[in-house]
């Protein structure tokens, strides 16, 4: 009779753990197809070959993109698993490290995997070549990308860099030998990193002159755990977004497959640290309008973006809620229109279930009137996979557009 009792209650858990991931697959689009929308003058960035996930742009057109630079071809699949749920695999240079993606799918041999964010959730015991932050000059007739410096004795071999955020110092200050003010304008560049796969700050002065960073300070807090995006606003203040409750992995899928909202956006200064806005399932891009009234969310797994207000005290009220229908990653805002730009993923299963012949399609949007009753949505970048994979960003400068992914190519357009 008891293992009766047990044969029907475990029936029945796996009912409804079946039930879940089949709503779960039609809440990420499982079966969606992408229709082609591709502006005329564009090429792929040769530089960045594996990995653009976030980039921002300087008002002089200098471009920051953060990068990890990893790309393996598979030779091999081990059949013991390094952990539950993930199998071990055998790399190009001959170090094993653990996946996460569905055992049948990734049982082909010659299958050619592309590893780019090494992030909580995403098991990798093998640390490979270290992230990096780009500089692209979009003022250029055929602009390049260039790897910057940093240095400032920063541990340059834990740089796993995700979000990034611009913020200029105009300060003025008032010089008595020459009397008059000068502005100062001073870049310094605020970096997600996840050391160990924790959850840092980093903050680094940018030199144009030498097109270096120079690392200054690293942000550490009890509730900075699983950050995307950061958006920053005032020297060492910035609102940052978690998107995962759980840093276990195999909670982190349960936590998606049960559709739990317990993500949030906190805001960080020296003097208060505190959560600002909760009841997302996956709080994901963040940015600013540009009049900094507005901040805008993006929940990523329910393909939506959170218009907030933004109150002295640092506070955010929802305005309102603009649905998508696709998975929304990080946003950024035309500085010409105020229209924010997404990057989005059509097919986030293919993400996660990669296949060569069957690659992860890409989605630009751009959301025009974003506080009117009725915001206007246009597509502005669409593509199968053929040519970009896994969108996660997208900026414009004076009518030219960066691409950029979470693995895989990035692409520049003019538009």
């Amino acid at each position: 009779m008891g293992k009766l009792v047990a044969l029907v209650l475990l029936g029945v858990g796996l009912s409804l753990v079946g039930e879940m991931f089949l709503a779960f697959r039609e809440r990420v689009n499982a079966s969606r197809e992408v229709e082609p929308v591709e502006p005329e003058n564009c090429h792929l960035i040769e530089e960045l070959e594996s990995g653009s996930e976030d980039i921002d742009i300087l008002p002089s057109g200098l471009a920051f993109i953060s990068s990890l630079q990893v790309c393996w071809s598979l030779l091999e699949v081990h059949s013991r698993p390094c952990l539950p749920g993930y199998h071990q695999w055998r790399l190009q240079n001959g170090k094993y490290c653990c996946l996460i993606f569905l055992l049948e799918a990734s049982s082909q041999r010659g299958i050619r995997l592309y590893e780019g964010l090494k992030y909580p959730g995403m098991p990798n015991f093998a640390p490979d070549e270290p992230g990096k932050i780009f500089l692209m000059d979009l003022n250029e007739q055929n602009p390049r990308a260039q790897a910057l410096e940093i240095s400032g004795g920063f541990d340059k071999e834990l740089f796993n860099p995700h979000g990034i955020s611009i913020f200029i110092d105009k300060g003025v200050t008032f010089l008595e030998i020459i009397p008059f003010f000068h502005v100062d304008n001073t870049v310094y560049l605020y970096v997600v990193n996840h050391p160990h796969m924790k959850s840092t700050v980093e903050i680094f002065k940018f030199e144009e002159q030498q097109r270096s960073l120079v690392y200054l300070k690293t942000i550490k807090h009890e509730l900075l755990k699983s950050v995307n995006d950061i958006v920053v606003l005032g020297p060492e203040q910035f609102y940052a977004t978690r998107d995962h409750y759980f840093t276990n992995s195999l909670l982190s899928f349960f936590e998606m497959i049960l559709d739990l909202r317990w993500t949030y956006v906190l805001f960080y200064s020296p003097r208060e640290v505190k959560v600002v806005a909760k009841g997302f399932c996956s709080a994901n891009g963040i940015t600013v309008s540009a009049d900094q009234k507005y901040v805008y969310v993006a929940d990523v797994a329910a393909k939506n973006i959170h218009i907030m207000e933004k109150h002295d005290n640092w506070d955010l009220t929802q305005l309102k809620v603009i649905q998508l229908g696709t998975l929304v990653d990080n946003l950024t805002v035309d500085p010409a229109t105020g229209d924010i730009l997404a990057g989005c993923h059509p097919n986030p299963m293919k993400l996660l279930n990669y296949n060569p012949e069957d690659p992860p399609g890409s989605e630009v949007l751009r959301i025009q009137n974003v506080l009117s009753e009725k915001p206007r949505v246009s597509t502005v970048y669409a593509n199968n996979g053929s040519v970009l994979q896994g969108t996660s960003v997208a900026s414009v400068y004076h009518g030219k557009i960066l691409i950029g992914t979470v693995f895989h190519k990035t692409l520049y357009c003019e538009l």
